[in-house]
């Protein structure tokens, strides 16, 4: 038995790649809205998007982000100003695009915004440090789908939420992986939800790439401005060799796993956006393939020694 499901194994791949390389008709009639896209993916995509003849709405936190997308793109790309945690601003946009697209509808929305920082251990942080990675990762998805919903139900069309592995395993604490555990919960009963309506909603769980999100500079002077903050029992408790260690791993984590080449997401995205038959999710990165994901299936004990065995030892004397 085992060997006659081995035999349709390369048949059910060969369907699947035919399956999924007929693309959508008539782009030039459809919009698309993405946020984020002064810099890293989102800019990357609407670039791509405006090449391939879509009808981009470029959502940008800065006016610079704005002026240099326009310098690269065509006459067809919008940009227009969204901060994503800030729901006025979200309602802005909406109402603006709804005056763009018409009657025409809103194809597809990519939420593609995010932050990465503060991160650090959960008992150098206060909630506050939450909120606005939240606000951005998580309620800023909500609120920007929600805005736009009914313009994308009138062309079943697409929401693309861009989420991470770290939506599926949690190596290291904080707002990070709480705000893409959201993102993902978020996508699965949107995605159910909509089945009626013909709206496809889709997750893009990306791995390790170098992008703004990811700058290892930031995400060290995240780490030393936290640590000098925080209390001197904390301090104490952890001692100033776990913060260095801490401070070193990080470095070589991003080194060792970061990958530079973006369209591997982006051309996720685009699948996502012009295929007439998407995936439900997909994971970009061989990290994401063949080991965060992998790790996500994995028991908890199996999954907690491999991650306490790869992070900074707190030794109990120093408690």
């Amino acid at each position: 038995m085992s060997l006659y499901l081995l035999a349709l194994l390369p048949v059910c791949l060969a369907y699947r790649w035919y399956r999924e390389r007929k693309r959508v008709s008539n782009k030039e009639d459809k919009y698309v809205y993405i946020t984020g896209c002064d810099t890293g993916f989102g800019n990357l995509l609407a670039r791509h998007l405006d090449q391939l003849g879509f009808n981009v709405i470029a959502g940008c936190y800065t006016d610079k982000g704005e002026d240099e997308l326009k310098k690269v793109t065509s006459e067809r790309l919008v940009t227009i100003h969204v901060d994503v945690s800030d729901s006025q601003s979200v309602s802005q946009a909406a109402a603006h695009i709804k005056t763009l697209v018409g009657q025409k509808g809103l194809w597809a929305v990519v939420n593609n915004a995010g932050i990465s920082t503060p991160s650090a251990p959960t008992d150098w942080l206060t909630v506050e440090d939450y909120k606005p990675m939240l606000a951005v990762n998580l309620i800023g998805v909500i609120d920007v789908t929600i805005s736009v919903l009914p313009l994308i139900k009138m062309t079943r069309g697409r929401v693309v939420n861009v989420s991470s592995v770290f939506g599926r395993v949690s190596p290291f604490s904080g707002p990070y992986c709480v705000s893409k555990y959201g993102v993902e919960s978020f996508t699965d009963g949107l995605r159910l939800n909509m089945v009626a309506f013909g709206v496809k909603v889709i997750c893009i769980e990306p791995g390790f790439f170098k992008t703004n999100v990811t700058d290892r500079l930031m995400m060290t002077n995240n780490l030393k401005m936290i640590w000098d903050r925080v209390s001197q029992n904390v301090k104490e408790a952890y001692g100033q060799k776990y913060f260095e260690n801490l401070i070193a791993n990080v470095i070589d984590r991003f080194q060792q796993l970061s990958d530079s080449d973006l369209m591997k997401v982006v051309s996720c995205m685009e699948h996502a956006i012009a295929a007439v038959h998407p995936r439900a999710r997909y994971s970009p990165g061989w990290d994401a393939k063949l080991f965060w994901l992998p790790m996500s299936y994995m028991p908890t004990w199996i999954s907690d020694a491999f991650f306490l065995k790869n992070t900074p030892k707190l030794k109990i004397s120093e408690l």
